[in-house]
């Protein structure tokens, strides 16, 4: 027997219960993981609590790194003792061991120790596919990026740097806006103090930004149309404050012609050969030094109940995990 987290309802996060499950043996295209660490993202709350739909009951979590225990028939590009990590759907990490689709899994190269994988394969291959193929940015473009202090965003700042893209944050405490700076951003701007639109405008002469990366959803959608040039992009890639109400297209048009995109990291990694390119960027640019894995929060299993009060509560900085035995 294994423990893992499951929930037969959707709602808090008393609805996640640490229970014994049986893993048998991994069908046909399936590997079994033994888990050395787990990622926490904010689309795990999404889950939990209905807003995005899923089969009940089931588990949690879409990213984690490990040991390969087995394969199913079929699997070739891994093997039993492979040091892996993922990071997609089905739901199912928050386990100490799981089955799960083998084309999700990646090799890790020796540098990277477990607990950084788990800490960034989503949120790494997030801002990889942001930064690269959802907005085409230059060297000397400006762009505006929301809670820049969390994990997709301090991998950002620091991988923006290093592109020459300007990034200016939003965060939410002096502390966080510290961070972000510290991790390459080029300004922030503090929203419980300051009208980060009107900010935006002064930091780039009334110009605004070309692209804007929003993971906040209804708090700051409007305001981040507000914020872009004309022609500009607003990237929409989350919902941390609810989603984001219905709107009018001409309201894109009033605003200079905007474009929109709600993207998601599945889409960008569907094909096998974009999921290694991605992954193969990610893994070179922390192997460079140049982007380091803030992992500020470690949980174990039975507290992930405490993992995601703090997520919620917006008390987190940088990436989570979970440790599972």
């Amino acid at each position: 027997m294994s423990k893992a987290i499951r929930m037969s309802r959707t709602g808090g996060p008393e609805v996640m219960e640490y229970v014994d499950v049986e893993v048998g043996p991994p069908g046909p295209g399936e590997a079994t993981v033994k888990h050395a660490a787990i990622g926490i993202n904010f689309i795990d709350v999404y889950f939990r609590t209905g807003l995005y739909p899923q089969d009940l009951p089931n588990g949690l979590g879409m990213e984690g790194a490990g040991t390969v225990e087995a394969v199913g028939e079929g699997v070739t590009h891994v093997k039993v003792g492979d040091r892996v990590a993922y990071a997609g759907r089905p739901n199912g990490a928050y386990a100490q061991e799981r089955n799960l689709p083998a084309s999700l899994l990646v090799v890790l190269p020796d540098h990277i120790a477990f607990e950084t994988a788990a800490a960034m394969m989503l949120q790494g291959m997030t801002a990889q596919y942001l930064l690269h193929r959802t907005a085409r940015l230059k060297p000397g473009d400006t762009v505006l990026w929301h809670a820049a202090a969390g994990g997709v965003g301090l991998i950002a700042c620091q991988w923006a740097r290093v592109l020459g893209v300007n990034l200016i944050g939003t965060v939410g405490s002096d502390e966080k806006a510290a961070l972000a700076i510290e991790h390459g951003a080029a300004h922030v701007i503090n929203y419980k103090r300051d009208d980060f639109v009107a900010k935006v405008k002064e930091l780039t002469n009334g110009e605004g930004v070309s692209v804007v990366y929003d993971s906040i959803g209804q708090d700051t959608f409007h305001g981040s149309l507000d914020c872009l040039a004309p022609l500009g992009l607003m990237v929409s890639f989350g919902n941390a404050s609810g989603p984001v109400p219905a709107f009018a297209p001409s309201e894109l048009q009033s605003r200079g012609s905007l474009f929109l995109t709600r993207p998601t990291m599945m889409h960008y990694t569907a094909k096998r050969e974009d999921l290694e390119a991605t992954a193969r960027s990610l893994f070179g640019v922390v192997a460079s030094g140049e982007v380091k894995i803030a992992i500020h929060q470690r949980y174990h299993l039975p507290d992930v109940a405490q993992a995601h009060i703090d997520l919620e509560s917006r008390k987190t900085t940088g990436s989570s995990i979970l440790i599972p035995h």
